[in-house]
């Protein structure tokens, strides 16, 4: 693979844990979910970290020589942003992000393996902030993120990905 630093970013259900898992198998770079970084895993809630670790595990991982970052946030995380080999937006249609965030709450709630306590609260708020990602955050990222514009490709599916890594 040509690329050694890949930073994937796209809505809720978009397919960044699955292509950031497939890649990582295929060809052995480490990955890392930001929500790991973002939230609290020391609390069964939603509970931010503090903006100090975030920074401080965000640093730990950019300091590795390859590395596949993988999620939705995009203001606290420049640094990863300069220092990626690509940057992958995933596009996928809203009606499929959409599904896949039902069958992941509903595998939840089957399987109770998630760590989080995820409420009916929670998965109407993320399909009303999924509605609105690509005229909302998707907007802002690419005004955000403009001095790397030469590294961002849009991808709606894994091949397409894989293609754009390997070019």
């Amino acid at each position: 693979m040509k690329y050694q630093k890949l930073h994937i970013i796209g809505g809720p259900g978009s397919g960044k844990s699955y292509v950031a898992r497939r890649l990582s198998e295929k060809y052995g770079l480490p990955r890392h979910d930001l929500d790991d970084i973002f939230w609290d895993r020391n609390h069964k809630e939603y509970i931010r970290s503090s903006e100090e670790a975030r920074h401080r595990n965000l640093e730990s991982i950019l300091s590795n020589e390859a590395w596949i970052i993988e999620g939705v946030y995009y203001k606290w995380l420049e640094k990863s942003f300069e220092d990626a080999d690509k940057i992958i937006v995933l596009n996928t249609p809203v009606a499929l992000r959409q599904w896949r965030v039902l069958r992941r709450y509903f595998g939840y709630k089957l399987s109770r393996s998630h760590e989080k306590d995820e409420t009916f609260a929670n998965l109407v708020e993320m399909m009303c902030w999924n509605q609105k990602y690509d005229q909302d955050n998707l907007v802002r990222f690419y005004a955000f993120s403009k001095a790397q514009a030469h590294k961002i490709v849009t991808c709606s599916s894994f091949s397409e990905v894989e293609r754009a890594v390997n070019a």
